[in-house]
């Protein structure tokens, strides 16, 4: 069984941060990090209009249907993910991460066990990465799983400051819970949808791809947590509506 392919690029883009980290004395300067945040957000823009564009097809009333469908997928998921506290988790999450960081810094001797700890709390949570994983298992859509492999290593830069070479080690779990993910789309949802379901998922995770930009260009925060469950909402919506 093929290990997914954009778990294995996040992987090594975290592996690459790191290594480059241990390796370079300074930080990057203010101005390299504001150039690589404006490229991730514009390339995240970019793939995410172009997973929509994929994902219409047919004739300009299809096209405008499934438009319609993928956009009361983002609406109502959001809604749903609000219901079931999907933010709330991911704040909880990052709280854990930041609580390992602080006792990283004040405790040396458990700084491998925290640094792995806030690192893999940090990169899995990632609304992006999970996005990106199932859109990999769906579709080979891998794209948004590169992106954010280099959002972990520029992350990772700083991380290496602070925990040295064990945070590095965050890089194992994060293969396996993304490709868990994605194999788990392949074989055992992928099967049981439609070509029409599965492109109206291709189109709410575009959308949803659109509105991390939002937060990666820090125009306003958005609970991006909540928007997950739209990817359940468009084959549901497409077959009801089909």
């Amino acid at each position: 069984m093929p290990i997914p392919t954009g778990a294995v690029i996040n992987a090594i883009g975290i592996l690459l941060g790191a290594f480059i980290g241990l390796s370079w004395r300074k930080a990057p300067s203010l101005r390299t990090q504001l150039f690589f945040r404006n490229l991730i957000g514009a390339l995240t823009f970019f793939l995410g209009l172009r997973l929509i564009y994929l994902s219409l097809s047919g004739t300009f009333l299809s096209c405008a249907k499934e438009a319609v469908i993928a956009f009361l997928s983002v609406v109502f998921g959001f809604w749903a993910g609000k219901l079931l506290r999907f933010q709330k988790m991911s704040n909880y999450l990052g709280r854990l991460s930041g609580a390992a960081i602080a006792a990283a810094q004040r405790n040396p001797e458990q700084k491998s066990s925290d640094a792995f700890n806030a690192c893999a709390i940090l990169f899995c949570a990632a609304p992006l990465g999970i996005i990106g994983a199932i859109t990999d298992g769906l579709s080979g859509y891998f794209y948004f799983l590169a992106v954010k492999a280099t959002m972990d290593a520029l992350a990772m830069l700083g991380f290496v400051k602070i925990f040295d070479w064990p945070a590095a080690l965050s890089a194992l779990p994060v293969l396996v819970f993304f490709s868990v993910i994605s194999l788990g789309a392949e074989f055992y949802v992928r099967p049981y949808l439609t070509v029409a379901e599965l492109d109206s998922i291709g189109a709410a995770a575009g959308l949803v791809a659109c509105l991390i930009t939002i937060v990666i260009f820090e125009i306003r925060r958005v609970e991006l947590a909540n928007f997950l469950p739209a990817l359940v909402v468009a084959p549901v919506l497409t077959k009801l509506w089909g």
